[in-house]
């Protein structure tokens, strides 16, 4: 399982403890929000694409939603989502728990600046009833992204 791998990912860093695994679902925004007692936009979403022949997740306040000409603008061509099967089988966890960490080798993890006007997020961690807290600093060290972006639109008004 996913959350195995996650698990496993942060124990090299003594912060498999601070996973949080919910009795209920946390697989879209609005439950994951609900489950953590926390805003929505805090959600840290994995968003998942193709570009080229790899997969790219694009990390974003759960908020926020993809500016097509933005994110063409950044990655050379139109923003075309993984389906379900392609998440789990290029990234390596299944839609509603897909996380920037443990992910399939390959994978490129971008992080988008609607992130950065807040101290904390919580990404999943890789099923659709877990999470994790971190702080921004610790979102760049752990997820193994290559770069902020500026891919996404409808927070701006929320900062």
């Amino acid at each position: 399982m996913a959350i195995e791998k996650v698990k496993t990912y942060f124990e090299q860093y003594q912060m498999a403890d601070r996973i949080q695994e919910f009795d209920v679902s946390s697989a879209t925004v609005e439950l994951a929000a609900a489950a953590l007692h926390c805003e929505p936009q805090r959600i840290a979403k994995t968003l998942s694409f193709m570009v080229d022949d790899h997969a790219v997740l694009v990390v974003a306040a759960g908020d926020a939603k993809i500016d097509n000409p933005k994110y063409k603008a950044q990655f050379g061509k139109k923003a075309k989502m993984l389906s379900p099967e392609e998440v789990e089988t290029l990234v390596g966890h299944a839609v509603g728990g897909v996380c920037p960490f443990a992910v399939n080798e390959g994978v490129e993890v971008y992080l988008d600046v609607s992130l950065k006007r807040f101290e904390t997020v919580f990404p999943a961690c890789g099923s659709s009833n877990s999470a994790i807290e971190l702080t921004i600093p610790e979102l760049e060290e752990y997820s193994g992204y290559l770069k902020w972006v500026d891919v996404c639109k409808g927070y701006e008004n929320m900062l």
